[in-house]
């Protein structure tokens, strides 16, 4: 009998030692790019059949830009094909599944019913998160809910670590993220984003980025991932035609164990290897004066309306907040069914503002309640222009509005647009001008809404399109810039291209006095020009020369690609930037005044004012930063 217990007990003891030893083993997937019409689409079944052919996976793991431009249809094809799958599979989105995103980020996480993903198997958690930029250029940021998310979640537990970037200076909050990654007990990071197998070190946490899946060769792949005994191994494998395949050695091997802080951070959280200008340029200038800062617990990536002493500001998790600009107070808030990436408008007791849910809103602005909602086909990502009784809105749905104020209902409505709306329109007695997502600016009669001129972006690229950048009209003109790196010139009442100048992206502004445009650079360079420059006076290639800026400064920031318009008040040239930093520039010569740190992340939309002989700056940035300026 002791014989028999003693043969069981070392079978027991086999069998859990044979159980602790099976390892993990899933397969990563990373940059799909999913786009009709293009290799992408027959890649992504090659990967998902040949996964689908092996039988020792436990999972699968996405890593973002499953689509190529976010749109709801890329997202519905590319899910119908991973659904396909035998295994379990989790997923992130990235960049290109966020920022040209005609739901806002919303149809993402509806067809795929997270944005972050936590796990445990194995022995080991498994925690995944989405990582913008979210509608708007710039950088990547973990959003301000997730890094809640992640400050929330418990310590200690052996941890692998999912996101589409890289965690470093790559993502705007790199080091807060890291420090909250070495605290709960991620051992490894896994990443893609560059499109090729990579090993890299975070401040001491081991990170790898995976290839693509796209064809390389000729030939789509991913990874496979396998830890067993605390040692984790990749290995990439190539998919041919007819299910065959080749499976490299591993080019990555490592013992995960615990990574302990070592970090020395500043008194604002900032660690020493921080590439960007810090908060120290804010005792450089005195002048610039914080009157109050408040930090809300959602991203924010819209502007502000305001009126007399209160303001209104939308954020990404939905709610519209109405605040007091005596202290930042919160005066109400309202949560709204879906994301809001829309700039609110007031006009009286009405605050008007887009939705992700798809719908248009039209509330109470000393309380938030609903007095008309009126519903479009898709998101509503666009902010509204009030003017005359009528709001003047685009949508995701290829239609542009005219509502009227008082009851929501449509004026006019102009079917024709291609693509999405994502910027504020530009409206006068005359027409309405704004760009799309479908390389094309569209005017259109401002009473009928009928068609009077388009322009089409050169180049065939839909990334080039003159959606971004809200348009300005001065001495029969309108200026608008696009991500190809230029300003455009075209006569107003024909859409007629009458030159470019050389340098922009996103990002201009119309002088005080309405006879001047401000852009700048991704380079380090900002400038200014006549916006009556005679057109005949431009080179053979139809581009204004240096010679005829009226100034043009270099060296004022390091690369910065915001989106956000350049704004000129009491003879102050604001050039918000994609890391935080707010900087002045004498709209006489160009000549540097002040820079203001605020936070780390891409400032939006700002309101300037005059208060006796001050000058008021209403700001916020996309980590949930909101602080009133007094200069």
């Amino acid at each position: 009998m002791k014989r028999f217990f003693a043969a069981a007990l070392a079978l027991v003891l086999a069998f859990g030692a044979t159980a602790q030893e099976k390892p993990i083993k899933f397969a990563f997937v990373t940059d799909t790019h999913f786009s009709f019409g293009s290799p992408s689409v027959e890649g992504l079944g090659k990967v998902v059949r040949d996964i689908n052919s092996q039988d020792d996976l436990d999972f699968v793991v996405f890593g973002g830009d499953i689509t190529d431009f976010g749109t709801d249809e890329e997202i519905a094809a590319s899910k119908s094909v991973i659904d396909s799958l035998r295994y379990k599979y989790y997923i992130v989105a990235g960049n290109h599944d966020s920022k040209w995103s005609e739901s806002g980020c919303n149809t993402f996480k509806e067809v795929f019913g997270y944005e972050n993903f936590n796990f445990e198997f194995g022995g080991w958690r498994f925690l995944g998160c989405n990582c913008g930029p979210d509608m708007r250029m710039a950088p990547a940021l973990l959003p301000r809910e997730t890094s809640v998310w992640l400050k929330s979640l418990p310590a200690g537990e052996k941890t692998i670590f999912i996101n589409h970037y890289p965690q470093d200076s790559s993502v705007l909050n790199y080091f807060d993220n890291v420090r909250e990654m070495k605290r709960i007990g991620v051992r490894q990071v896994i990443g893609g984003h560059w499109h090729r197998n990579t090993i890299l070190n975070y401040s001491g946490l081991p990170g790898v980025l995976g290839r693509s899946a796209l064809a390389s060769g000729n030939f789509p792949g991913y990874n496979i991932v396998t830890i067993k005994d605390d040692h984790i191994t990749m290995q990439e494998r190539r998919v041919f035609s007819h299910g065959s395949y080749v499976l490299f050695s591993p080019w990555y091997e490592k013992d995960l164990v615990e990574v302990k802080d070592t970090v020395s951070y500043d008194s604002h959280g900032l660690p020493a290897d921080y590439p960007w200008t810090r908060y120290d340029v804010n005792d450089k200038y005195p002048g610039v004066k914080e009157v109050w800062k408040v930090n809300d617990n959602s991203n924010i990536v819209a502007g502000f309306a305001k009126d007399g002493d209160k303001a209104w500001y939308t954020t990404a998790s939905g709610y519209v907040r109405c605040i007091s600009l005596k202290n930042g107070r919160q005066l109400w808030t309202k949560q709204f069914p879906g994301k809001i990436f829309s700039t609110p408008a007031v006009c009286g007791r009405s605050l008007v503002f887009g939705c992700t849910d798809g719908r248009i809103y039209s509330v109470d602005s000393r309380s938030g309640k609903i007095f008309w909602a009126y519903k479009a086909e898709k998101s509503v990502v666009a902010s509204p222009l009030i003017r005359d009784g009528k709001v003047f809105i685009g949508g995701s749905d290829g239609v542009f509005r005219c509502l009227d104020l008082a009851t929501g209902r449509p004026v006019w409505e102009f079917k024709g647009v291609e693509g999405f709306v994502e910027s504020t329109p530009y409206v006068d007695d005359g027409q309405v001008v704004f760009g799309s997502w479908g390389r094309t600016l569209y005017s259109l009669d401002a009473r009928t809404g009928e068609l009077q001129w388009t322009w089409k972006t050169p180049g065939s690229s839909r990334m080039y399109s003159p959606a971004a950048c809200v348009p300005v009209k001065s001495c029969g003109r309108i200026f608008v810039a696009i991500p190809d790196r230029k300003v455009y010139a075209l006569d107003a009442r024909t859409g007629e291209y009458l030159f470019r100048v050389d340098g922009g992206r996103e990002a201009i502004g119309l002088s005080e006095d309405g006879l001047n445009v401000y852009a700048k650079t991704m380079y380090s360079k900002a400038y200014k020009i006549s916006a009556a420059v005679p057109a005949e006076k431009m080179d053979e290639k139809g581009q204004l020369s240096d010679s005829l800026k009226t100034w043009q400064v270099n060296d004022y920031t390091k690369y910065e690609i915001s989106p956000t318009p350049i704004v000129e008040k009491n003879g102050i040239v604001f050039i918000p930037t994609d890391k935080g930093n707010l900087i002045a520039l004498s709209a006489k010569d160009g000549s540097l005044l002040w820079m203001h740190k605020l936070s780390v992340a891409l400032i939006n939309p700002m309101q300037v004012w005059t208060s006796g002989d001050k000058t008021m700056a209403l700001v916020s940035t996309m980590d949930g930063v909101v602080s009133l300026l007094e200069i």
